[in-house]
């Protein structure tokens, strides 16, 4: 099953998204899709990715029962995805925890051996947009930010103490993420957070797809274009530690909630390796594609260091 999150007339909604073949590919998202809003679908249903969490593995299957019983009239009746103000897929998650140096290749472009063990770092949940959103920075602040296409599991049930045999039943489905990364800001810290951290940094979407529909997360190719370059073209088969072992890994530390997002890592290719190095400017589009989900996108945008965020100022330089 694939969902979106999406907003209508000023509220948060769920919506149950099926392929349509007569719909022209969009090249925001990489689909041809529509969508019906999950609790139009089913009476009770789940009007948020929030109550679909709250429901459980039971409103999970009722939902899931509809929109196969029901995918005749989502074409019918659907909008299609480029005609919705798409959220990210889960776009208030209590906790965003993050793997870094978990790619071989990654780990190579750098001159340094493997992790014994993941590196666990944090990013705020307030980094958090979604597919069409712009990514803004104040150029005062950092003049080196980065890309980071990376697979990201959305957890489904409550973990704790799991091990990697039974970790995979603990998700709820998986989106793309784009690890925005401040990396003088990272370097100056000698830390991750804050360079990671910032405001709209966290790009997520455009769809979640459920376990069901992609029940093995190893395998996967997933790439990053900048304005039409394709900088990075990797596969999740080469992780260093898969999906699972990061799921049970954190899960002996702290607990795991439904609707916590795990980002898994980049591949190769980012910018502060290349040579010379490409960092993201003002006016830059991001592309961040997953196999069977499909594509991110969103705009680079530098802000106006004389504006305060959130005035009508701001809007107006938007």
């Amino acid at each position: 099953m694939r969902l979106c999150s999406f907003r209508a007339e000023r509220h948060e909604r769920l919506g149950v998204v099926v392929v349509d073949p007569a719909l022209p590919l969009d090249e925001a998202t990489g689909t041809r899709a529509r969508a019906l809003a999950a609790d139009a679908l089913l009476a009770g249903g789940p009007a948020t990715m929030g109550e679909l969490l709250a429901g459980g593995e039971m409103a999970l299957g009722r939902l899931a029962r509809a929109a196969r019983e029901g995918e005749a009239r989502i074409l019918a009746e659907g909008i299609p995805l480029p005609e919705l103000d798409l959220l990210a897929p889960q776009p208030r998650p209590a906790k965003i925890v993050a793997i870094g140096l978990n790619y071989h290749a990654h780990a190579a472009e750098q001159g340094r051996e493997p992790p014994r063990e993941p590196l666990i770092f944090a990013k705020f949940p307030t980094a958090v947009v979604g597919p069409g959103a712009a990514v803004s920075w104040d150029p005062a602040l950092t003049t080196e930010v980065d890309y980071e296409a990376e697979l990201a599991v959305v957890v489904g049930r409550l973990a704790r103490r799991i091990g990697p045999e039974e970790a995979l039943a603990h998700v709820l489905g998986y989106t793309i993420a784009n690890d925005v990364t401040a990396r003088d800001l990272q370097a100056a810290d000698r830390q991750w957070v804050r360079g990671k951290s910032l405001d709209t940094f966290c790009p997520l979407g455009p769809l979640l797809v459920t376990t069901d529909e992609l029940p093995d997360p190893q395998g996967l190719r997933l790439a990053t274009r900048v304005n039409g370059d394709l900088l990075q073209d990797g596969s999740t088969a080469d992780m260093i530690f898969p999906v699972r072992e990061l799921l049970a890994y954190c899960s002996r530390a702290f607990t795991l909630e439904p609707g916590d997002i795990l980002l898994t890592g980049t591949p190769s290719g980012v910018g502060v390796y290349r040579e010379p190095p490409r960092f993201l400017r003002d006016g830059d589009l991001m592309a961040v594609s997953i196999e069977g989900i499909g594509t991110l996108s969103n705009a680079c945008r530098e802000e106006d260091p004389g504006v305060r965020p959130g005035t009508r100022a701001e809007h107006r330089a938007a």
